[in-house]
């Protein structure tokens, strides 16, 4: 197994980990995140998001009171079969720990090979069984896995018998059926098959913007013996604090939350001006590309600027211009 793993660390290019430190993360100890939810503290979870929660925006959450990180949602298959999908999708560093890996599947023996090849630099997976996207359930990802339990059941077991650390979590993140007994079903036979937790988006499939069913959240809590996590429309620590006490939840997680406010778990109500700056520092020390880069500010600025100056600093085509709006305006430097 070890052969193995160095091997594959060969085949990935050094952004992948500190190439200096490569024998350290080899060697270091898996950490078992199951243990933060044994703490008498909510964790605190930035969710997988498509194109935002990589390195470099985990590096800046984590500064800010973030206990738990998930990557973007990677397609197993693809991670699997191809080293330039593994170059492109995963990157980490010995900072970024405890990290959490999601992966599409809709095959068990490629998400547990999957699983193999990351788990020296991770310390857990994460089925996709939640996402709405056309695409992805057309493909038999997301969430119409949560119509499939029996299959949900064997992906978790065979995770769990490949994967030779036994500290290594398995988790899946689901969305609610409208008949909530499914959903508790569902809950129950993967916690049977021995999934660490649960991540419950309180919406069905074709719920979007409507109002989270954080009462269904509560009642899958109490279906479990396991930890459950939290998500859906959490935008504040304040937030944070009152779905914890309506569901009764382990643990919340955010996504465009954290996009707008990136300390918001630190208590801030709005992007704070170092957050900014540790932005900056960040993402030009990581190489981040312009368009995450740009993207990422529009969204912390959205709440401290005025139309005029979001038209203004939204069309900004450049790295050096953000700088020098960010400069004379904010005093980033």
């Amino acid at each position: 197994m070890v052969r193995a793993i160095e091997r594959l660390v060969k085949m990935w290019p050094d952004n992948f980990y500190v190439s200096s430190q490569s024998r350290e993360i080899l060697q270091c100890p898996l950490r078992n995140p199951v243990d933060l939810f044994h703490s008498e503290t909510i964790v605190k979870i930035c969710a997988p998001m498509v194109r935002y929660s990589k390195l470099p925006f985990r590096t800046l959450v984590r500064k800010y009171d973030c206990d738990l990180c998930y990557t973007p949602m990677i397609v197993a298959a693809d991670f699997v079969r191809s080293v330039k999908a593994r170059h492109s999708e995963f990157t980490t560093n010995q900072g970024d720990r405890p990290l959490i890996v999601q992966f599409a599947a809709k095959d068990a023996h490629v998400l547990a090979d999957a699983a193999c090849i990351i788990s020296p630099f991770a310390d857990g997976v994460d089925v996709n069984c939640g996402c709405p996207q056309r695409w992805a359930m057309a493909e038999g990802f997301g969430a119409c896995l949560i119509n499939k339990p029996e299959l949900v059941q064997e992906m978790v077991r065979l995770v769990r018998n490949q994967v030779e650390n036994p500290m290594f979590s398995v988790s899946i993140k689901i969305r609610i059926h409208d008949d909530l007994k499914r959903t508790v079903d569902l809950c129950q036979k993967a916690e049977a098959a021995g999934v660490s937790w649960i991540t419950v988006h309180g919406r069905n499939v074709e719920e979007r913007h409507q109002p989270v069913h954080y009462d269904a959240i509560k009642i899958i809590k109490q279906s479990m013996s396991i930890p459950v996590i939290a998500n859906g429309d959490i935008k504040s620590l304040k937030d944070v604090k009152d779905v914890h006490q309506k569901t009764g939840t382990d643990g919340i997680m955010v996504a465009r939350g954290l996009l707008a406010n990136p300390a918001m778990f630190a208590g801030y109500e709005e992007t704070p001006l170092r957050c900014l700056q540790d932005w900056v520092d960040i993402a030009l020390e990581h190489g981040t590309p312009f368009a995450c880069f740009h993207h990422h500010l529009m969204y912390m600025l959205e709440r401290i600027t005025s139309k005029q100056e979001k038209k203004v600093f939204n069309v900004l085509s450049s790295t050096s211009a953000v700088l020098d709006y960010l400069r004379n305006n904010y005093g980033v430097h």
